[in-house]
C-alpha cells in the first residue's frame, strides 16, 4: 500500500532527543534515579555492529551500581517494552546498546524530512562593517558570507531576524585617503578615470601610506627616532587636522568627506548585488560617535568612567580581569569603543532583540570583551546579549594580506577570477553544449560563487584559514561544486522519471539495503545539524552536512539502480529518496547563500 500516514506524536521530535528522553524515561522508572538528559550520550552505531543508535551505558554506572552489560541488557528491554514504535530490537557489545530504529521513523523521515524543534528569539546579526577608504577584500567577504549564512541559519530555526551592517565612515583613516586626494588627486573622480568608485578611494589610502613611509623614513635619516618621526610626520599630522576640523563641522572637509563616501558607497553596492548581500537596516558611524560620547559624559557622573589628567577619559576593568581602556581621546575625539556604546543603545531601542550578534574578526576578541563589561556596567538593555562571533582571518598561499600596501585581493578581483575559473572548469567537463549564452554565463556565476562562499563558510569560524581559488572550484571532495554536481544530477533523473513532487512509495519497499537506509539516516541528520549550527553560530556544520550527503547519495547511486530497480516498488522508494536529498541539499546550500543549478 501506499505510504502516506498522519505523523504520531512519538515521531515529533529528532530520533536521538527522542532516543534520550526515553532513555531518562525508563532509567528513572527502573531504578528510581535522577539523571538528566545531558548526562545521557548517543553514538551513531558502528558499522561492524547492528544498529542505528547507541547508547553508552558506562554514564549510568555512576547511579546504579551494577555491570554494564547487564544495564544495558535491562534498559534495552524496557527502551523496546515502552516504545514499541519506535525501536524494533536492540543488541549488547560490551556494555554499549546498540539500537535498531523503528523502520515507522525513517518511513517518517523518508516522507517529510528531518523534524526540527523550532525557536522564537528575535536576533540581530551584524556584519560587513566595511571603512569607506577603501574596497571590499577577502576578508570581508568571509565576514559577510558568515553573517548572512548565520542570519539565514537562525531564520530557518524559527528566530526574528534584523541582518545589519555598520559602516565605518570617519576616523583618522577615512582622513587618510582624503588628505592624499587633495595632494595628489588633482580634482580627479571615478568618471573621469573610470575606475570603480572603492577602488578609486582605495587607491588614494595606499597613496597616503607611501608618502608617509616616504617622510617618516626622511625624517629619521635627519637625526630624528623614528617613533617620532612616526608622530611629527606632516602627512599624518594633516590626516590628524582634518578629523578635529571634521568633528568641529568645517564646511570644505564635509563636502570632500561626502563626495569620497559617495563614490565608495556606490562601489559597495555594486559588490554587494554581485555577491547576494542583503541588509534590513545600515548605521554610520558618523551618525553614532556622539550618542556615545553622551554615555561617556553620563558615565564619568556614575563613576563608571574616570578622566585623566589630560582630559582623555578611560574605565578601569582589572578587577573583571581586563585592563584599562580609552574610551575618548584627550582631544575630545572618539574612538570605536565610544561608537559601539551608542550603537549598542541604539539598536536595542530600535529592534529589543534577544541576541545581538557582532560578525568581527578575532584580532578584536579584547574589543568585545570591554564592550559587553562597558554596556553592563552602564546599564544598556541587552548588555547581556552582546555576542561576539569571532573569526580567524583569511589568508592566500602567499601570506597575509594588507590593505595600506595594496596587497589585499580584492572582492571584486577575486568574485571576478571565480567566475572565469567555473567556465575553464566547465568547459573541461564538455556537458554543458546545450545551453544557451545566458545560460552559461548564468551557471558560471552560480558555480564561481557557490564555490567561493563553500570554500570560505567550511571551515569552522574560529580557525584562521588558507583560501586557494583552484582547490576550491574543483567538482571532486569537498567543494559547493561537488555538492552542486550531485544535485543536479539528481535533478536530471528526476527530470527523465517525469517526477515534479515528491513520489508516492509503499512498504512493499521494506526490507531497505543499507545504503538506502544510510541516505535516510543522513537526511535525517539535518535536524541535529541545523540545532547545533544555530547554538553555535557556525555555519561549517552546514557545509560538513551537505557534503556528507552527497557522498553518500554517490556511493548509494553508483551502487544501486534507480531507473532499473528490481522492483516497481524499489524504483518509486529509490525516487522519493532522491526527491528528500536533492531537497536536503538545497535547504542546506541557501542557508549557505548558495545557489543549486538544475543542471551542469
Amino acid at each position: 500500500m501506499v505510504f502516506l500516514i498522519s505523523q504520531p506524536y512519538s515521531f515529533c521530535m529528532h530520533i536521538v532527543s527522542q532516543l534520550k528522553n526515553n532513555s531518562v524515561a525508563v532509567i528513572q522508572q527502573l531504578f528510581q534515579v535522577q539523571m538528566t538528559v545531558d548526562e545521557i550520550i548517543i553514538n551513531a552505531t558502528k558499522p561492524e555492529f547492528e544498529g542505528d543508535y547507541t547508547l553508552v551505558v558506562f554514564g549510568v554506572t555512576k547511579y546504579v551500581k551494577n555491570k554494564p552489560d547487564v544495564l544495558a541488557q535491562t534498559i534495552g528491554e524496557a527502551l523496546l517494552q515502552t516504545y514499541p514504535d519506535a525501536y524494533s530490537s536492540f543488541n549488547v557489545v560490551k556494555g554499549f546498546l546498540n539500537l535498531v530504529i523503528h523502520p515507522n521513523y525513517w518511513l517518517q523521515i523518508l516522507q517529510n524530512g528531518s523534524f526540527t524543534t523550532p525557536s522564537t528569539a528575535k536576533v540581530m546579526v551584524e556584519y560587513a562593517s566595511p571603512n569607506t577608504n577603501k574596497p571590499l577584500h577577502l576578508g570581508h567577504l568571509r565576514n559577510i558570507f558568515l553573517g548572512s549564512s548565520i542570519a539565514e541559519i537562525l531564520t530557518e530555526q524559527g528566530n526574528s531576524v534584523v541582518k545589519t551592517c555598520v559602516v565605518n565612515d570617519r576616523g583618522v583613516h577615512i582622513c587618510k585617503s582624503m588628505v592624499a586626494w587633495q595632494i595628489f588627486g588633482k580634482g580627479a573622480t571615478p568618471q573621469s578615470t573610470g575606475k570603480k568608485g572603492d577602488h578609486f578611494v582605495g587607491d588614494y589610502y595606499v597613496k597616503f601610506n607611501d608618502a608617509y613611509k616616504q617622510q617618516v623614513e626622511e625624517l629619521v635619516a635627519g637625526g630624528m627616532p623614528e617613533k617620532e618621526a612616526e608622530k611629527e610626520a606632516a602627512i599624518m599630522k594633516a590626516a590628524q587636522q582634518m578629523l578635529v576640523d571634521w568633528e568641529a563641522g568645517n564646511p570644505e572637509v564635509w563636502e570632500l568627506w561626502t563626495a569620497m563616501n559617495g563614490w565608495v558607497y556606490q562601489g559597495f553596492d555594486a559588490t554587494y548585488q554581485q555577491i547576494g548581500a542583503t541588509f534590513h537596516k545600515t548605521y554610520y558611524e558618523s551618525e553614532l560617535y556622539k550618542l556615545g560620547n553622551e554615555f561617556i559624559d553620563a558615565g564619568l557622573e556614575k563613576g563608571v568612567f574616570y578622566a585623566k589628567e589630560d582630559g582623555s577619559v578611560w574605565i578601569d576593568l582589572t578587577s573583571d580581569g581586563l585592563d584599562e581602556k580609552l574610551v575618548k581621546r584627550k582631544d575630545g575625539t572618539a574612538v570605536y569603543i565610544t561608537q559601539d556604546i551608542g550603537l549598542a543603545q541604539t539598536k536595542q531601542q530600535e529592534f529589543g532583540c534577544d541576541e545581538s550578534i557582532y560578525v568581527v574578526g578575532d584580532e578584536q576578541n579584547y574589543h568585545f570583551k570591554v564592550l559587553k563589561l562597558i554596556c553592563q556596567k552602564l546599564g544598556i538593555a541587552g548588555a547581556d546579549g552582546i555576542y561576539h562571533l569571532s573569526y580567524g582571518m583569511v589568508e592566500l598561499p602567499t601570506g597575509k594580506m594588507k590593505s595600506r600596501e595594496g596587497t589585499v585581493v580584492d572582492a571584486d578581483d577575486l568574485v571576478a577570477s571565480m567566475l572565469t575559473i567555473a567556465e575553464e572548469k566547465t568547459k573541461e567537463l564538455g556537458k554543458v553544449n546545450d545551453f544557451t549564452s545566458a545560460e552559461l554565463q548564468e551557471l558560471y556565476k552560480t558555480i564561481g560563487l557557490g564555490a567561493l562562499k563553500f570554500f570560505l563558510l567550511r571551515v569552522d569560524p574560529k580557525k584562521k584559514m588558507i583560501f586557494n581559488p583552484e582547490e576550491s572550484i574543483e567538482f571532486q571532495g569537498f567543494t559547493g561544486p561537488f555538492v552542486q554536481y550531485t544535485y543536479a544530477r539528481i535533478k536530471s533523473i528526476l527530470r527523465k522519471e517525469q517526477v515534479q513532487q515528491l513520489p508516492p512509495f509503499t512498504t512493499e519497499a521494506l526490507p531497505w539495503l543499507p545504503l538506502e537506509k544510510e541516505v535516510v539516516k543522513q537526511i535525517d541528520q539535518w535536524a541535529i545539524t541545523l540545532q547545533e549550527a544555530a547554538t553555535t553560530h557556525d555555519p561549517s556544520k552546514v557545509a560538513i552536512y551537505v557534503f556528507q550527503l552527497a557522498q553518500v547519495f554517490n556511493s548509494f547511486y553508483a551502487a544501486h539502480s534507480i531507473a532499473n530497480a528490481e522492483t516497481p516498488e524499489k524504483k518509486q522508494f529509490r525516487l522519493a529518496i532522491s526527491w528528500q536529498t536533492a531537497d536536503a541539499l538545497k535547504k542546506g546550500m541557501r542557508l549557505l547563500g548558495i545557489e543549486m543549478p538544475e543542471r551542469m
